[in-house]
């Protein structure tokens, strides 16, 4: 539900707002290819955010280029991963445990729905919701282990995100 502020504009609802977030958190991205960003949140309040990047003290992407490996789908489509850094999701989830903040009962915002990987750790850190903006190409074993978690699965805008060498 969207409210109106005391001149009359709309204001953005909850979901809109912590989307917003993630944007500005993805300017801090070190890969091209992936500049996105997660926050998540317990009782409307951040607790961690995260961001596509290479591990501290570990080379990113900006500097010194992609790391590039090839992926077969079943149906023989082959793609191609940067591995240099790690996921936005997987950072805010490395963050929160690096300072010791509980996940248990949150709610993850991302860019697109998360990889499997992503989506094991969610499951595991006891997130209940995911909000993102977009469809992920390689993203049904997410939606088959969000059902079976329990986890509620909310997708903005009913597109597939887009990005280079997909």
């Amino acid at each position: 539900m969207n409210e109106m502020d005391n001149n009359g504009d709309r204001r953005p609802s909850w979901d809109e707002y912590f989307l917003l977030l993630t944007d500005h958190v993805a300017s801090r991205a070190t890969c091209d290819r992936g500049r996105s960003g997660c926050v998540i949140v317990k009782d409307k309040r951040v607790i961690a955010t995260g961001y596509v990047g290479s591990p501290p003290g570990l080379d990113h992407c900006d500097d010194v280029g992609h790391l590039m490996k090839s992926v077969v789908d079943e149906d023989g489509t082959i793609r191609q991963h940067c591995v240099r850094t790690i996921h936005a999701e997987q950072n805010a989830i490395c963050q929160a445990a690096r300072h010791g903040i509980s996940l248990e009962g949150g709610t993850l915002y991302c860019k697109m729905e998360p990889c499997r990987v992503c989506a094991m750790l969610i499951v595991t850190v006891g997130i209940k919701r995911v909000v993102c903006r977009k469809r992920y190409h390689a993203a049904q074993d997410t939606r088959e282990m969000f059902l079976k978690a329990g986890i509620e699965l909310v997708v903005t805008e009913d597109s597939v995100e887009q990005y280079p060498d997909q």
